[in-house]
């Protein structure tokens, strides 16, 4: 005989699945409620485990440890310029776990950053700095209290200045450079300071516990045709990345102190010479000057002076009107088929990066003793005079129309001018 078994009642699997879905669920809490209880077990009463994961190449250092590393995490540092130096003083004291780095700069990224500028790249170009700088660094550790001050260092950026634990100047140009130490100095703030053109680099530290300030080296600013920057100079990209990686090191050092103290550069100077077989050397610096006007014993400056108030004008010699000439104005003449001498009065190595057509090569440097060449190669002709950025050939200018030549014109802007106004093809450099 044949039995018949029963069939299941209808809703059997569906109550097999809600039974295994509030297994699941009990497991999940149970799960839930052993991580709690392992999260309020503190391993240690200083880092947490995640830090310890982080930075355990860091805590088996006798010289830093857990204590010196709690203290980078609860420092503060602000970094004045996003650029050559400031790369690598972003991405490695985001990395050794400073915890609230302020980032200040009011340029944007360009093309012409990246062969130094690390932190950039060519998808960033055309953001502002301190946004291209704090994107990376949030990639770097997310965790980092990035702080960021998109504007110029200016008069008023003291209260700002006063905030932060150590202050390094990143900057590439001279007031910025006196503004940020008086307002280290009025802030009572040691100032790491570097700096890096061509192929060589310098670094040093400010008014750290008694030592000197800049001003106690340089009083006033030294006149402007005397200072080279990247932009004017050059620079070998890996220098400002040498410089940089070092203030960082300097800053690092300066927060947490004790078997790092003796070390810092106080009242030292370090300096890099890429082409020399011993690139680095250091000399002792004089100490703080009694007399100077923001560190010494009876200060002159009590707050910070503005940019217009600072002595780093240009200094260019008046040349007339008449002396004068635009781009465009200089483009028509080519039209036209006028014929002159264009003087070109840029360096031998940046004429060679680009010139307009037709142009002769005579260094400014070199023109007053090589006026009897251009007599004999302008002739009757009038004489164009060109330089990179309308400097160099005001001051050109200048020199021929007192020699005696009649018929001599600057074009305003030089170059750069050219390829903004009249030819976007020429190479900007």
């Amino acid at each position: 005989c044949t039995m018949t078994l029963p069939h299941p009642p209808s809703d059997f699997s569906t109550q097999s699945d809600e039974n295994s879905l509030l297994k699941q669920q009990i497991e999940a809490l149970k799960q839930e409620n052993f991580q709690l209880k392992q999260a309020q077990h503190n391993y240690s009463n200083i880092l947490s485990s995640e830090d310890i994961s982080r930075f355990s190449r860091h805590l088996i250092l006798p010289d830093i440890s857990a204590h010196g590393q709690a203290k980078l995490l609860s420092s503060s540092v602000l970094i004045v310029g996003c650029g050559g130096l400031g790369a690598p003083l972003c991405e490695y004291l985001t990395a050794m776990g400073v915890g609230t780095i302020g980032i200040m700069d009011f340029d944007t990224v360009d093309q012409s950053n990246l062969h130094r500028q690390v932190i950039h790249d060519e998808s960033t170009d055309g953001m502002p700095k301190v946004f291209s700088a704090m994107a990376r660094m949030k990639k770097l550790r997310r965790k980092v209290n990035v702080r960021v001050h998109q504007q110029a260092f200016d008069e008023n950026v003291l209260p700002i200045v006063k905030e932060y634990n150590v202050i390094v100047d990143a900057s590439d140009n001279v007031r910025t450079r006196y503004l940020v130490n008086d307002a280290a100095v009025l802030a009572g703030k040691p100032l790491v300071s570097g700096s890096a053109v061509r192929v060589e680099g310098q670094l040093t530290v400010y008014n750290y516990k008694g030592g000197p300030c800049y001003r106690c080296l340089f009083p006033s600013p030294p006149p402007p045709q005397t200072v080279t920057n990247c932009s004017d100079g050059g620079v070998l990209g890996v220098v400002p990345g040498i410089i940089g990686s070092l203030q960082a090191l300097e800053v690092v050092k300066i927060l947490l102190e004790g078997p790092f103290t003796n070390g810092i550069l106080s009242q030292k100077m370090l300096i890099f010479n890429s082409k020399l077989s011993t690139m680095f050397r250091t000399v002792k610096l004089r100490g703080r000057q009694t007399a100077c006007a923001v560190c010494g014993d009876n200060p002159t400056i009590s707050k910070l002076v503005g940019y217009d108030n600072v002595s780093c004008a240009t200094n260019l010699p008046p040349i007339s009107g008449e002396n004068r000439v635009s781009c465009e104005s200089y483009a028509s003449l080519l039209e036209e088929g006028n014929n002159h001498l264009l003087l070109d009065v840029r360096n031998d190595t940046q004429f060679k990066i680009a010139s307009l057509p037709n142009s002769v090569n005579i260094p400014f440097a070199c023109l007053g003793e090589n006026l009897d060449d251009v007599r004999q190669k302008a002739g009757d002709l009038p004489i164009y005079v060109v330089c990179r950025r309308g400097n160099d050939s005001v001051r050109a200018t200048a020199l021929l129309v007192k020699e005696g030549f009649s018929k001599v014109f600057n074009i305003d802007g030089g170059v750069n001018a050219w390829n903004q106004r009249v030819d976007s093809n020429f190479p900007l450099y």
